[in-house]
């Protein structure tokens, strides 16, 4: 390695929006972050909306907002009236060939 080229390579604390710090290293003095391990929905396994000029919300205005046991239930509702359907037919068939 040339000598005087490198940047160099310093212990720095990392914050989070949320409050979370660390110690890394880095070439840079600080490192802000806008989401990190503690705060983002992957690692903590609950919700959290970042609202970027009222985007969520319009989102939720137009769709309207679902939790995943409401979205399990529609779709139990979904299949449980097609299986109705498929059933209703499957006996009209059978009785329109058997009466021919």
């Amino acid at each position: 390695m040339k000598e005087g080229i490198h940047p160099k390579y310093q212990v720095v604390e990392v914050r989070c929006a949320c409050g979370n710090t660390f110690k890394t290293r880095s070439t840079k003095p600080e490192l802000p972050l806008e989401i990190c391990s503690a705060c983002h929905p992957f690692f903590t396994g609950r919700q959290k909306l970042i609202d970027t000029e009222g985007r969520v919300e319009r989102f939720t205005k137009k769709f309207g907002a679902q939790t995943s046991e409401q979205r399990k239930t529609a779709a139990k509702a979904v299949k449980a009236s097609k299986a109705a359907t498929t059933k209703k037919t499957a006996t009209k068939t059978t009785k329109a060939s058997a009466s021919a």
